[in-house]
């Protein structure tokens, strides 16, 4: 599973949307399934749901 990224512009604002999607096989091809959708995000909160859902799991805080 991964966190996709919408953004969408209308006139002279962007959006970002996050969902939770998932990859399947679906008759010998892979579709996305979204999982959960999780509404609209801003522009700093993107690396962080990527890093929540990522497969190797990065340090966000490091210790001195």
């Amino acid at each position: 599973m991964f966190i996709k990224i919408l953004t969408k512009t209308s006139k002279n604002k962007v959006s970002h949307y996050a969902s939770l999607v998932e990859n399947k096989r679906v008759c010998g091809k892979v579709v996305q399934v979204v999982k959960v959708n999780l509404g609209p995000v801003t522009e700093e909160q993107i690396p962080y749901l990527k890093a929540a859902y990522a497969a190797k799991k990065p340090r966000l805080v490091y210790d001195d």
